[in-house]
């Protein structure tokens, strides 16, 4: 299944993306029948059934997400007969992955797709509302999901074990940071062995690895990077990119910027606290 995986990429789902008018992107539920490997119809139907279903329970209005347009589509004579379509959101896409069949791992790969980049969108959108602190974790949530594909991308170019892996990260950090790496990223933050450095970012320097980790993910696998010592220059190289990138904006250097008081732990304990106390 190596190959298939690589053609349902992130890419794929790409490819049969739509922008309207009015800047508004959306996919045709066919396309994504093709893409997601259904190849009958009333089949496809059945699950976009339990998607919109899934969709009212959670107090959205199906119609909003899903909108049935018929189209006109050349058969084999060619003639064109009309068939029945719909025009979907980035949400309804995702319900449709969640309600389609496990067993298919281009299904895995769409649920990971949409969730993400539904995240992503539902980020941007309430991002000046966010405190400081909700900043971080929703940035730092963001990371823990980029970095399962940075370290997928990585392992299929050859970063296997995990001491490869860790200097594989490490190469990342010494891009960013200047030539410092991860170990002394950890002592200039003052921390305890058993702190992780991420957890103890404000959001700037959290949004800077972010976009080291998505990029370098990126690269390798549109590169085809192949080899352990390859994959880690890659990763020190966008480092250095986002590094320059930073200066030439007049930003503050990372290893410059202010390590918060609160670690990412305490206030997600605080948050849940809070969604206690309001249930």
């Amino acid at each position: 299944m190596g190959n298939d995986i690589e053609r349902y990429s992130e890419e794929i789902f790409e490819n049969i993306k739509h922008v309207n008018e009015y800047g508004q992107e959306f996919w045709y539920a066919r396309d994504l029948q093709r893409v997601l490997t259904y190849y009958q119809w009333r089949y496809f139907l059945e699950v976009i059934s339990k998607a919109m279903d899934a969709c009212e329970a959670s107090g959205n209005k199906a119609d909003d997400h899903f909108a049935e347009v018929r189209k006109l589509v050349q058969i084999g004579s060619g003639a064109k007969r009309e068939v029945e379509d719909y025009m979907l959101t980035r949400y309804a896409c995702y319900l449709i992955v969640m309600n389609g069949d496990s067993r298919k791992e281009v299904i895995a790969l769409g649920q990971t797709y949409f969730a993400v980049k539904t995240r992503q969108q539902e980020l941007i959108e309430d991002y000046e509302q966010l405190s400081e602190d909700q900043k971080r974790l929703a940035i730092r949530n963001e990371i823990r999901e980029h970095n399962k594909s940075l370290a997928e991308a990585a392992k299929n170019a050859g970063v296997v074990e995990p001491r490869d892996y860790a200097v594989f990260q490490n190469r990342g950090y010494q891009g960013l940071y200047g030539g410092l790496g991860a170990k002394e990223i950890h002592d200039r933050k003052g921390l305890k062995k058993s702190q992780q450095i991420l957890d103890h970012m404000g959001s700037t320097e959290l949004a800077a690895n972010l976009f080291r980790a998505t990029q370098t993910d990126e690269k390798l696998r549109r590169d085809q990077v192949v080899g352990k010592r390859e994959a880690g220059d890659v990763h020190f190289r966008v480092g250095q990119k986002v590094r320059q990138t930073i200066k030439e904006l007049g930003g503050t250097m990372p290893e410059d910027l202010p390590t918060p008081q609160k670690s990412i732990k305490q206030i997600e304990r605080e948050e849940a606290k809070r969604l206690e106390t309001t249930d």
